[in-house]
């Protein structure tokens, strides 16, 4: 299974209210053994301001990405990066709905349908009642972060990778220690989508009709045609009684 290890930097904690991403980065992973000159990486201008506090986070300023391109210049590239291989994301519910919110904005294909691993469900799953960060599995596989003084998308791909690796059974490959992935739609969902389905849900009444009324003839002759299937049948199974469990 070919992987891609992903991680972004954002304006703040949620698109649906105009945050934006700053910084992408994304790795291969193929048979098991991190590909890093094979790498997907952009400091982006998110056209609007990036907080001081998130800039304490990231150390992503207005002024840093003031010249980078947008998301919308470089979605196509990200699309045919990824191509038909599985995301590896940490917490990607978070991650997901930035990307899917910028591909929105672009009018480029959607990825609901991408094969995605949740590292941070997987290691939920795996160490019960612990701390299950990045920074915290990076110390419990013995993954150095030596280097990780601010967050970054790529280095945080990178890290993700060795932690990744180290959780599903190490450099040997291993299928049943590999996580289950699910289609990137199923953890999150854009405001229209989810408007969409509860329009249908609340107009599905309006649209359900009562069976018309049958003619006393035709009720009888149905009632005629289920005696003819018993007789010839010797024992209409809605006629037999019920099994017993």
């Amino acid at each position: 299974m070919r992987l891609i290890m992903l991680d972004t930097e954002t304006t703040g904690l949620s698109p649906f209210s105009g945050d934006r991403i700053v910084e992408i980065g994304a790795i291969k992973v193929s048979c098991r053994s991190i590909q890093r000159e094979n790498a997907f990486h952009y400091y982006l201008n998110p056209g609007r301001h990036i907080p001081e506090e998130v800039v304490r986070i990231h150390g992503i300023s207005d002024d840093s990405v003031a010249d980078a391109p947008r998301f919308a210049d470089v979605g196509e590239e990200f699309l045919a990066f990824i191509g038909d291989a599985t995301l590896v994301i940490h917490n990607a519910s978070f991650d997901l709905g930035f990307l899917m919110n910028e591909l929105r904005l672009a009018s480029l294909p959607d990825i609901e349908q991408v094969p995605v691993i949740d590292t941070l469900d997987y290691a939920r799953r795996r160490h019960p009642q612990q701390r299950n960060s990045l920074d915290a599995l990076c110390d419990r596989y013995n993954v150095n972060r030596g280097r990780r003084t601010l967050h970054g998308a790529l280095l945080d791909a990178e890290l993700l990778a060795e932690v990744y690796l180290s959780m599903t059974g190490g450099r040997q490959f291993s299928l049943t220690m590999d996580a289950m992935a699910q289609p990137a739609g199923t953890y999150v969902q854009l405001p229209e989508a989810t408007s969409s389905r509860m329009e249908r849900a609340e107009t599905a009444s309006m649209m359900r009709r009562d069976a018309p009324p049958l003619e006393k003839e035709e009720q009888k002759a149905h009632q005629q045609f289920l005696e003819r299937i018993h007789q010839e049948s010797g024992q209409a199974i809605w006629l037999l009684p019920p099994q017993q469990g």
